[in-house]
């Protein structure tokens, strides 16, 4: 390395001593020797980078070596991240390039807040979505804007990240769909609950249980929404008749909650037709409660909420009330 570049080197660490956490908001300095600049870029616990800067021979002719790391942000991103800065330093050929390019991870962690879930979003394009859907980020407004389709049915949603993601709640709402709008309450409703417990701990915690740590919740509420419910209920027979639980066409959806053809979600998340499932909960056997055909899981609805017991003891009485009618038929005859 040349005197002048040795010389620019030491001009440019005693700017960056004195400037760097004043001009760069949100910034650290940890290291500022000849061998290395090391500084932390912290907004957030999880939007946290390492920016270690190097001084290659040619300084400041050739451009800055830079190294990201971070416990958090992907390794993916970090790369993407990384070439870009390179890019910017090259603005910067035969001037100082250290502050400048600080402000420029700082700025674009600043402007692209979504980076915090770049691997979910990742995820999602790869295994969850296919030809016929769509996904959209917007940065500015920090949401995830999906569309996503199956056969004819299809749902708009859009996630919001907060800035202290994950550690606070994601929001999700419906923007628009064509499947019953009590399954679609239901599909909203259960996403944010998923969102909740991902950063809010069990109100009855088991002594086995390790601490509660919040984790993401993009993954797992695009896996419901998606995977769960829009990919999966269009699909899907009612277990008891083994006709399809939705019409194939969504213009013939009923949403009469008291017609035989009404879609009826239960508890373990299959789809019944509300008159095949109101003859099975109170028809017997009902020894341990009522069983899900498809999957043996206990059935559970707002609907059919009596007891094995009572709903035995009702059905009994109907009998013996019909056998009274039909012998009063018998009689008459």
């Amino acid at each position: 390395m040349s005197d002048n570049s040795v010389a620019f080197i030491q001009s440019e660490l005693k700017s960056v001593k004195e400037n760097c956490e004043k001009k760069v908001k949100d910034s650290k300095l940890v290291a500022c020797v000849p061998a290395m600049v090391r500084v932390v870029l912290e907004q957030t616990q999880h939007k946290s980078i390492v920016v270690c800067l190097m001084f290659p021979d040619k300084y400041p002719d050739a451009t800055i070596l830079i190294e990201l790391k971070s416990k958090t942000l992907s390794y993916k991103l970090l790369q993407g991240l990384t070439k870009v800065a390179e890019e910017e330093a090259k603005k910067y050929l035969g001037r100082e390039q250290v502050l400048m390019v600080l402000k420029f991870i700082r700025n674009f962690i600043q402007e692209n807040p979504l980076c915090v879930c770049s691997e979910e979003i990742s995820f999602i394009k790869k295994d969850l979505l296919q030809d016929c859907d769509d996904i959209k980020l917007k940065q500015k407004l920090s949401q995830i804007i999906l569309k996503v389709k199956k056969d004819q049915y299809f749902m708009n949603f859009k996630i919001t990240i907060p800035d202290n993601y994950p550690f606070d709640q994601s929001s999700i709402e419906v923007a628009d769909h064509n499947f019953p709008e009590p399954l679609t309450v239901n599909i909203l409703a259960q996403a944010n609950e998923i969102a909740r417990r991902c950063v809010q701990p069990p109100l009855k915690k088991r002594p086995k249980d390790p601490p509660f740590e919040p984790k993401p919740a993009v993954r797992p509420v695009c896996e419901y929404m998606i995977r769960t419910c829009i990919k999966n209920y269009p699909a899907q027979k009612c277990p008891l008749c083994n006709e399809m639980a939705l019409p194939e066409n969504p213009q013939e959806i009923i949403n009469e909650p008291n017609h035989e053809k009404f879609a009826e979600r239960v508890y373990c998340g299959h789809t019944f037709h509300h008159g095949c499932l109101d003859i099975y909960m109170k028809t017997p056997p009902f020894t341990g409660g009522k069983k899900c055909p498809s999957c043996s899981n206990r059935i559970y609805h707002e609907n059919w909420k009596v007891t094995p017991e009572l709903a035995e003891a009702r059905w009994a009485h109907q009998e013996a009330r019909r056998r009274e009618l039909d012998e009063v038929v018998d009689f008459l005859e």
